[in-house]
């Protein structure tokens, strides 16, 4: 990516774990599903759409040199703009238009390093940006250029968005984004670059990459602060990858953060204390994993919903855990096939006995309960079991230390935990 840069300075983005084999008392193993974002009303989700400073003063200074250099052709729809600059000056004005169209908004990131464009260009199409920087010492300087666009590629990646506008969420809940195929490593900083959060109030926060490339989660050190406004941009349309794909479409949202609403089971006692807003509101005996079923240990957040759905495992490959069970009030944890749900069946030796095949067995009237109480995003932290969460099975940024979960980060991590803002 091209800089804003001092003049004589060099002008200087995607396997759950490869297969989910764990044990769940859930219906088939799941695989994360494609979805689409929603459409932010806020056309920037992650850039400004104000109009850049207004007109300024006659070029004095030498002209600046922009990238995309003049005259540049099949240039990617994500492209940035950016300058070298005299030492000491700052960007003043940036505009982008398109031949016979209105300007185009955007912001310059907040590293001065680029301006980056609302939405993703059009394919096929001649544009004309002109940036002024003013130096200290009064004068200004410009720089013009003109470049057209690539046609629509043939070969492209899938994404996903999970996070959608207007939607409220629990204090765990991650921005997951998913690429389908896998984005290679060698391309992840430059996916990363572009995508985009802002949290009000302002929250540090991180990307981490599961290690095929298939997933990334965005997290802050702890959980979100109730009331929060996350906003989205991940800005894929037309990004360049090395096996030759581009990225599909950008995708925006912008969402809200509920009240907090925690879940702790301990195998030792095999008890969930239910806590709203730090205060404990419920004790619930449960039945966990068997032996040769265990519950996953770790931070896991509520996924998905159903107040009655069907758990179908006649394909599992050891006879025992084959069945067909109707089941009400699930909750999934893991797409290995771990829920909380109501277990009628165990309510007998609930708080003193594990039977389940992984889930997080509890009374008919405690899953109701609960189920009117969580939502997507809510964390459940399971302790004491025979195994620990595996990476990528369910939405398992919360599974590991701030110090961990930051190594993960395709980029490196400010000390103030900032991540790429406009």
């Amino acid at each position: 990516m091209a800089r804003f840069t001092r003049a004589g300075a060099v002008v200087g983005a995607l396997t759950l774990a490869a297969s989910l084999t764990l044990t769940g008392c859930g219906d088939e193993q799941k695989k994360p599903e494609f979805v689409g974002g929603g459409t932010s009303s806020d056309a920037s989700a992650g850039a400004d759409p104000s109009a850049t400073p207004s007109t300024p003063a006659t070029p004095s200074g030498p002209p600046l040199t922009l990238s995309p250099a003049d005259g540049t052709k099949n240039k990617p729809v994500s492209t940035e703009i950016s300058a070298k600059l005299p030492d000491g000056a700052k960007v003043s004005a940036v505009t982008l238009t398109a031949d016979g169209g209105s300007p185009v908004e955007g912001k310059l990131r907040t590293d001065g390093s680029s301006w980056v464009p609302s939405a993703a260009l059009k394919y096929g199409t001649r544009y004309t940006a002109t940036v002024t920087a003013n130096a200290p010492d009064g004068t200004s300087s410009q720089g013009t250029s003109s470049f057209t666009t690539m046609a629509k590629p043939k070969s492209t990646i899938g994404s996903g968005l999970y996070l959608f506008d207007d939607k409220s969420y629990g204090v765990a809940m991650p921005v997951v984004t998913e690429f389908h195929p896998g984005i290679p490593k060698k391309d992840r900083a430059a996916v990363q670059k572009r995508m985009f959060v802002r949290t009000d109030p302002p929250q540090p926060g991180a990307w981490h990459w599961v290690d095929n490339g298939t997933q990334a989660y965005y997290r802050a050190p702890a959980y979100w602060k109730p009331g929060t406004t996350i906003t989205v941009r991940i800005a894929l349309a037309g990004v360049p990858l090395s096996n030759g794909k581009y990225g599909d479409v950008d995708r925006k949202a912008t969402a809200k953060i509920g009240r907090s609403f925690e879940m702790k089971v301990d195998n030792a006692n095999k008890k969930m204390l239910v806590y709203e807003n730090g205060a404990l509101v419920r004790t619930i005996p449960v039945s966990l994993g068997k032996k040769s079923t265990p519950s996953s240990s770790g931070t896991m957040v509520v996924m998905e919903k159903k107040e009655s759905t069907v758990f179908d495992t006649r394909d599992d490959p050891d006879p025992a855990n084959r069945y067909v069970t109707d089941i009400d009030f699930a909750q999934r944890l893991t797409w290995g096939g771990e829920y909380i749900h109501a277990a009628p069946w165990s309510e007998h030796v609930q708080g003193r006995q594990n039977v389940s095949h992984g889930c997080v067995n509890v009374s008919m009237a405690n899953a109701k309960w609960l189920f009117d109480k969580t939502r997507i995003g809510d964390p459940i932290t399971i302790k004491g079991t025979e195994r620990r969460i595996t990476a990528g099975n369910g939405w398992t940024a919360w599974s590991l230390s701030w110090s961990d979960f930051v190594k993960g980060s395709a980029l490196p991590v400010p000390k103030d935990g900032s991540g790429p803002t406009l």
